[in-house]
């Protein structure tokens, strides 16, 4: 994609400016603009992958997320195209809204830039356009969702009809009923699971944040802002930490393929005055993740957003990724809300935790430990506490980073008797340096695990019970990619090659982990030194620098003392 020259005066890191990111929105809505229907009420992505909603509902996912960036650049060209796709969709055109069906998500997406740009668009349309909008619109008020983000579908579609005067009663009734649901999965800290159970990823920030947000600030409801705010603002002094120093996110959950709709969140606080984050570094953050894919192929030759990371790769994908789903990308140019004259487009780029310091930190509610090294500016995060077994390895593994992605081989996991499998995760803890969980593995076994992590080294022990004696166990580490090097040492009760057997009873399993960029590490050995105390499950761990801790391991429980 080509984009302005660089700006690295006002922007030493990334070189992008505000210019870049208008040049960006305007290239994609371009590209897409030869895949509409002539009526503009469809837009029909090329490729040959249909979702399981069918080509009719990816079609309105095409003209749904697409006018979201539309309504971010607040270009009247543009929207008018949108207005006039808007009055032929909903002349019979675009599929009904019903429960848990596609057109719910589209719908919020269709009301949220209607809302958006109310006086270039909506105030502008005919009387008899407006109604058949609404009228389509409204049965979204009452469709039932799935229960996880899309509860707050009914509430974008609420927040815009409730504005507009449209049945005022019901808007009010969804958008309470959304809000209620989400609150049952607020677990403190900013953090949301994605329903039920303990699904964290980043939907987090992209849609359990976005969207309660913007409709307290739309609406000015200054209440309900300083709650949601304040539940963004503490998330954010987490989110930020989960980007590389070379934009990446940590490749870790699902929908993956919106690539830089992970720095919604960031604009979000931006927007609304509810960030921890200098404007600098929130520039530098999300400027950093835009350039990060646009600048490893995320954009085809004829500019279109493919199915994929980089480039397509069908690895990233769910059964409900259309050719347009990439689109939900835009949710990233939310920043082009804010005039060119905030701070968080002049501002002079600020280095981001990646880039300051080397860091161990724990997260709470999701029992994540994310460590990262300033060195060579990547980013791992340590997972002891998020499971969804429906979307694994993209939630199940021990580790993820902002350098590797799941290796179908099983990377990063504890495999007993020949099973990698990994559930009921139980999260045990997590401190100053470490996290601890439980799961079960090859169906019997019983796995307490726990990490700890000093620089770039990590010592990862796993007590296993409830396996026979003699069992084979496998311990595995990070998968080998392009430039980073992977390590994996045994340190107790594995042979060289990180196998061992079970014993009649619980059995302990050590091995030094690291995963780094920097040319010339120092042999892992000699980082750390790892010896039993006392009795077989309590280890005593002494790092070079003098910083030591004591490990004690029960089938029940992981307790972590430092020395």
């Amino acid at each position: 994609m080509q984009l302005p020259p660089e700006d690295r005066t006002r922007s030493p890191y990334t070189g992008c400016t505000r210019a870049h990111w208008e040049a960006a929105a305007d290239r994609l809505l371009a590209a897409v603009e030869p895949y509409a229907t002539g009526d503009r009420a469809l837009y029909h992505l090329p490729g040959d992958r249909v979702s399981w909603s069918g080509r009719l509902s990816d079609g309105l996912e095409g003209y749904a997320r697409t006018f979201l960036l539309a309504a971010f650049r607040r270009d009247e060209t543009a929207l008018q195209r949108y207005a006039d796709g808007l009055a032929a969709g909903t002349a019979g055109v675009w599929p009904r809204i019903e429960s848990r069906t596609q057109p719910l998500v589209e719908a919020a997406s269709i009301a949220l830039a209607l809302r958006l740009t109310r006086p270039l668009l909506w105030d502008r349309l005919d009387e008899p356009v407006r109604q058949r909008a609404a009228d389509w619109l409204t049965d979204a008020l009452d469709a039932q969702a799935w229960p996880c983000n899309w509860e707050l579908f009914p509430v974008t579609v609420g927040g815009f009809l409730q504005e507009i005067g449209h049945e005022t009663a019901a808007s009010r009734a969804a958008i309470d009923r959304g809000l209620d649901r989400i609150e049952t999965w607020y677990l403190g800290d900013g953090w949301y699971t994605d329903g039920d159970g303990r699904k964290f990823d980043y939907y987090n920030g992209w849609a359990m944040h976005l969207y309660p947000v913007l409709h307290a600030w739309l609406a000015g409801d200054r209440a309900s802002l300083t709650r949601y705010g304040g539940r963004l603002s503490r998330h954010l002094t987490d989110y930020a930490r989960l980007f590389g120093a070379d934009g990446a996110p940590v490749h870790q959950g699902r929908s993956l393929t919106y690539r830089f709709a992970t720095t919604a969140p960031l604009w979000l606080g931006a927007l609304t005055g509810h960030t921890p984050l200098p404007p600098g570094e929130t520039r530098r953050l999300a400027s950093g993740a835009l350039r990060y894919f646009l600048d490893r192929g995320a954009v085809d030759e004829r500019g279109l957003l493919t199915l994929g990371w980089h480039g397509p790769d069908p690895s990233v994908l769910q059964g409900y990724s259309g050719p347009a789903s990439p689109y939900w990308a835009s949710k990233g140019f939310l920043g082009l809300l804010l005039p060119p004259g905030h701070p968080v487009w002049t501002a002079r780029e600020e280095p981001g935790p990646a880039e300051r310091e080397d860091a161990v930190t724990p997260l709470g509610p999701p029992n994540w430990l994310l460590q990262s090294t300033r060195s060579d500016g990547v980013v791992r995060l340590h997972n002891h506490g998020s499971e969804d077994v429906r979307y694994d390895p993209h939630y199940t593994r021990l580790g993820y980073s902002t350098v590797t992605r799941p290796d179908p081989s099983y990377d990063n996991s504890v495999i007993v008797g020949g099973d990698a499998s990994r559930t009921g995760i139980v999260p045990l803890g997590v401190g100053d340096g470490w996290a601890a969980s439980r799961h079960t593995a090859g169906g019997e076994a019983r796995v307490t695990s726990v990490v700890l992590a000093h620089g770039a080294t990590e010592v990862r022990a796993h007590l296993v019970t409830g396996a026979a004696p003699g069992t084979p166990v496998r311990i595995t580490g990070w998968p080998a990619g392009d430039g980073p090097r992977a390590e994996l040492l045994p340190a107790l009760g594995l042979s060289d090659t990180l196998t061992g057997v079970t014993a009649d009873g619980p059995t302990l399993f050590v091995a030094l982990a690291r995963l780094t960029a920097e040319p010339h590490p120092a042999p892992l050995p000699t980082t750390v030194t790892v010896r039993t105390a006392g009795d077989p499950h309590t280890l005593e761990i002494h790092w070079t620098d003098g910083t030591a801790a004591r490990v004690r391991l029960t089938p029940e429980e992981a307790d972590v003392t430092p020395l």
